[in-house]
């Protein structure tokens, strides 16, 4: 069983930075997704912090981290900071998510200008 949503999502991604835990269990991504689905706010961040520390790092798909800035921002909508950081990894991986990414700049702006 793996402690940490973290750890889960190296066992099944891999790490650019360090090597993948052998822990013997047979993945499966839906696990996974399940696990993520229900975590808190901030161990997503921290699981996304460890894993893609340059947001254009990292093993974990495109979809996952999509999905991940979802889940934290209907956890914490009100986080302009949040909602940047947010749109800037979509508009890395974009541009089909380039009319999303200009949204959520202007929720955040409206929130905390500058």
């Amino acid at each position: 069983m793996h402690s940490t949503l973290t750890e889960h999502a190296r066992c099944l991604y891999g790490d650019e930075y360090r090597p993948t835990p052998e822990c013997g269990r047979e993945h499966r991504e839906r696990y996974f997704v399940e696990e993520l689905t229900f975590a808190d706010a901030d161990v997503i961040r921290a699981m996304l912090r460890e894993l893609c520390p340059q947001y254009v790092d990292g093993n974990l798909p495109v979809w996952i981290r999509n999905l991940s800035y979802r889940l934290v921002l209907l956890q914490r909508p009100d986080e302009p900071e949040l909602m940047r950081e947010a749109a800037m990894v979509l508009q890395i991986f974009g541009p089909d998510w380039d009319d999303i990414a200009a949204d959520l700049m202007k929720r955040a702006d409206a929130l905390k200008p500058g």
